[in-house]
């Protein structure tokens, strides 16, 4: 018999600034009762889905950064969402950011099962932009500086009859994110992001955002042999235009859902694990094809070797 996940992911619109938690999860709470409702097992939630995408915006103190981020989890605030999911039989991957009780500060994810408890954490590894004020950004993008380099590396979950994993945005841009699952056997990768449609650095991109976004994603469920769901939040947030594009993509790289607004939107796909194998046992047989003897530069330098003796 196949193994089929029945997957939602739920695309959020944009957060304010000043909308509360509460809010934020009663959305949560309407996009599960939906999905639950279209047959979902598993729904997907975005990076960062209880609050707005404060790294746009520098602040000086750091007690206004720590308002932004969940001291445990769930708290108060987000434990209707576990009760919620306890109560429909459901499973979810939600996006937050992490304060540790010993003051640590995480971009993180977390897989619940359907009884409420979580049974995998991730914490994201490639953090983009910048740990300085650039006042001439139109908007900044401090993740460098609110956030820390996760400490947990790529692992993978046994859960839902499937071995599934997670990362967050950026990391969807790197393939050792996907290889290192793709070496676990990953069936699953599960992705939230937050991406805004103009990039400061190099605006003449900023046309190519959504290609690129699409393209990172397939490349790695192809490469990995493994289904991928990316959710957005989406739309404009606090004059900060983010790009929309959830979807869920099968082991071979092809899309087979996609939202279509940039606001509150479910997408529901039933996702055959075992189509992994097709990949997996075949181009990408890892055992038989895969040489890591001639990898060995991936892991012995950060930057790019420019000359015999240059790394920058």
């Amino acid at each position: 018999m196949p193994r089929t996940l029945t997957l939602a992911a739920a695309q959020m619109g944009p957060i304010a600034r000043d909308e509360s938690r509460s809010s934020a999860v009663q959305r949560l709470c309407a996009l599960m009762r939906e999905a639950k409702q279209r047959g979902a097992e598993l729904v997907v939630f975005p990076e960062l889905a209880l609050t707005t995408f404060f790294p746009r915006w520098y602040f000086p103190d750091q007690a206004d950064v720590d308002a932004f981020f969940e001291r445990r989890m769930p708290g108060p605030e987000v434990q209707p969402l576990f009760d919620l999911a306890r109560d429909l039989g459901l499973a979810f991957c939600l996006g937050y950011a992490e304060l540790t009780p010993d003051g640590h500060h995480f971009n993180t994810s977390v897989l619940v099962d359907p009884s409420g408890d979580i049974v995998g954490k991730y914490r994201k590894v490639h953090l983009p932009g910048h740990s300085e004020h650039e006042p001439w950004r139109a908007f900044q993008h401090l993740e460098k500086r609110y956030f820390e380099t996760g400490d947990l590396g790529f692992p993978v979950f046994e859960a839902l009859n499937g071995r599934l994993g997670m990362c967050i945005c950026n990391d969807r841009r790197w393939p050792e994110t996907f290889r290192v699952m793709g070496l676990q056997g990953v069936e699953l990768v599960m992705l939230g992001y937050n991406t805004p449609l103009h990039y400061p650095p190099a605006p003449e991109h900023d046309h190519l955002q959504d290609f690129h976004n699409h393209l990172v994603m397939q490349a790695g469920a192809y490469q990995n042999g493994t289904w991928v769901v990316g959710v957005a939040k989406a739309g404009r947030e606090e004059d900060c235009d983010l790009i929309g594009g959830t979807c869920i993509i099968a082991p071979t790289g092809e899309i087979v859902a996609q939202c279509r607004t940039l606001d509150d939107e479910i997408i529901v796909q039933d996702c055959d694990l075992d189509r992994c194998r097709e990949i997996q046992d075949n181009i990408f047989d890892f055992a038989r094809h895969r040489e890591p003897g001639s990898y060995g530069l991936i892991t012995a330098t950060k930057g790019a070797r420019r000359g015999p003796n240059e790394t920058s």
